[in-house]
């Protein structure tokens, strides 16, 4: 049971049961003195839009949605944020007034993460975006609002990169798509957004795309490096995985919701240890 003045919010996912958003949400809160409960909810993967009318039907007031469910989240949404309809996906529903808002925060979790934690700039920047899925389409306006000089997405079938490209044109920085064999020179930041550490799988990015400069990034987190984080470290890259991505885009949703913006360091601290 929850009080009658306290909020309720959840993550949706098939499956959900690892998810560390209530850990993290819960400090948000502890932090900033809001008054929220925080859940997890299991959809039927035929089932995501009936949980979300039931959590309405509830009073609920947001939720965060988690694979495989970001394309219905967007399908949904009576209203979409830019962010939102430039990735074509949702992580983040707000229940207001009869209204389903839409809002993709991964992508500034992602650019919150590098700039801040990593402390490493993005604009001038030379990127290489591997993959042009959602987890690729979802930070490419938020990059591109940082002012990068380049943005090269590598994919292994060039029609999907080029379909992602193409959407993003009309930018000031250069955005260009390449088969994986096609990756030339090297970068300041490499962002693997490859489904391939999932299966601990290595993406076939040469060794040149690194240098002792460059910053290389994968959107999964583990116990233990991923082969991507381990081949770019033979190359003398610094090394990062996504756990800063996923408590900073929880943090932005969490200002959202809340109006209010908590201090993300003093918890990745704390949950990496």
């Amino acid at each position: 049971m929850t009080d009658s003045m306290t909020d309720q919010y959840c993550v949706i996912g098939n499956p959900v049961a690892h998810s560390k958003s209530p850990q993290i949400h819960a400090a948000f809160a502890a932090q900033t003195g809001q008054q929220i409960d925080y859940g997890r909810r299991m959809a039927p993967l035929d089932g995501f839009a009936d949980v979300v009318r039931d959590l309405i039907s509830k009073g609920y007031r947001g939720a965060n949605v988690t694979v495989p469910f970001k394309l219905e989240a967007a399908a949904i949404a009576t209203r979409l944020e830019e962010r939102a309809r430039a990735a074509g996906a949702v992580n983040t529903l707000s229940f207001i007034d009869g209204e389903i808002v839409g809002d993709n925060t991964d992508g500034p979790g992602l650019v919150a993460d590098i700039t801040r934690n990593a402390g490493v700039a993005l604009a001038g920047k030379r990127i290489l975006l591997l993959g042009a899925g959602g987890a690729a389409r979802g930070v490419m306006l938020p990059f591109l609002q940082q002012g990068p000089s380049a943005i090269v997405v590598a994919n292994r079938t060039s029609k999907t990169a080029d379909t992602l490209v193409a959407d993003f044109q009309d930018q000031v920085t250069q955005v260009t798509a390449v088969n994986f064999e096609d990756i030339r020179g090297s970068f300041d930041i490499v962002v693997n957004a490859t489904s391939a550490s999932l299966a601990q799988e290595m993406p076939p990015v040469p060794a040149s795309a690194f240098t002792q400069d460059t910053l290389a990034l994968d959107m999964m987190y583990g116990d233990a490096p991923t082969p991507f984080m381990l081949f770019a470290a033979k190359q003398g890259a610094a090394t990062r995985d996504g756990f800063g991505m996923l408590v900073e885009q929880a943090a932005e949703a969490f200002t959202i919701w809340r109006g209010v913006r908590p201090d993300t360091r003093e918890l990745l601290t704390s949950l990496r240890t």
